[in-house]
């Protein structure tokens, strides 16, 4: 009789136990990572009017689940509403449902954004702001503005700091449009680098820029721009939406990849690891790895 009940009380035991991974944070109740994967789809630099390009590329999109990062300059070149209306909604506004944009320069050549904030609604989280931050399976993803302070102290980047804080997902993404190491012909975007130590300190794995209409990979490096396989971040350029391409005008230090076509990146993000593909206009992989998670 004392075997059976031991017998049976280890049955009840196991039949309680949760079956998904547990420990080391993340988004459920008890603090355990949900073990689930997530799709985003990414690209920048888009809605130029009478380009091509940009129903293509929304057209390779369409043909790609997953939500979808629109990483700034969304609507050429002032970004009114009706560039909003005539030069990216005919061809992008279909994924209404699946968008996180951020804004580009071209949108603040409108004052304040105000169109941009105007055209996405609440996709674009608080009005007027230009920052907020979803979560995306395992990860954290922060929608950033590069166009304002993002410097130590400034009310941008104590709220990365609070989220980074308080983040119960095991990795992390950080999305904004002025990268700051770049090949192309951009300057790099020396106001970020505050912003890239916070998110290096904190442990982030992937950034996301458009900007310089172009795709790039980088290796993981530090805010400095040193090499740094342990405790750097990963950046990618992903300025392929529509918009005219730029050619490479140097081979910046830690560049792996550059590619110089219209397209998209896709990141599946796993428990622990992120997977990446840039996709061009006829659906093939013109680039791909994976990384895991620190």
């Amino acid at each position: 009789m004392k075997y059976l009940l031991l017998v049976i009380l280890g049955i009840a035991t196991a039949c309680a136990s949760p079956s998904g991974p547990s420990g080391g944070g993340g988004g459920g109740s008890n603090g355990d990572p949900r073990g689930l994967t997530a799709t985003l789809v990414a690209a920048g630099d888009i809605g130029m009017c009478d380009r091509p390009s940009v129903a293509q590329v929304a057209n390779l999109v369409a043909t790609l689940p997953g939500e979808l990062l629109l990483v700034g300059d969304i609507a050429y070149f002032q970004g009114t509403a009706e560039q909003f209306r005539d030069c990216f909604d005919p061809s992008w506004g279909r994924f209404r449902s699946r968008w996180h944009p951020v804004p580009g320069n071209h949108e603040y050549e409108s004052p304040g954004a105000r169109p941009y904030f105007a055209y996405f609604g609440e996709a674009a989280g608080p009005a007027g702001r230009g920052y907020y931050s979803f979560t995306a399976g395992d990860w954290l993803i922060l929608m950033l503005d590069s166009n304002i302070a993002a410097t130590t102290g400034s009310p941008q980047y104590e709220f990365a700091r609070a989220e980074l804080q308080g983040q119960r997902t095991p990795c992390t993404m950080a999305v904004w449009h002025h990268p700051l190491f770049t090949s192309g012909p951009s300057d790099p975007a020396r106001g970020m680098r505050d912003m890239w130590a916070l998110l290096e300190t904190s442990r982030a794995e992937v950034i996301v820029n458009g900007h310089d209409h172009l795709y790039e990979r980088f290796a993981r490096q530090r805010w400095d721009g040193t090499e740094d396989p342990v405790n750097g971040i990963r950046q990618f350029t992903v300025g392929t939406g529509g918009a005219d391409l730029y050619n490479f005008v140097r081979n910046t230090r830690n560049s792996e990849e550059r590619i110089m076509r219209y397209g998209v990146a896709r990141f599946t993000l796993r428990p622990a690891q992120v997977d990446w593909e840039f996709i061009g206009l006829d659906g093939s992989v013109l680039d791909r790895g994976l990384d895991t998670c620190r």
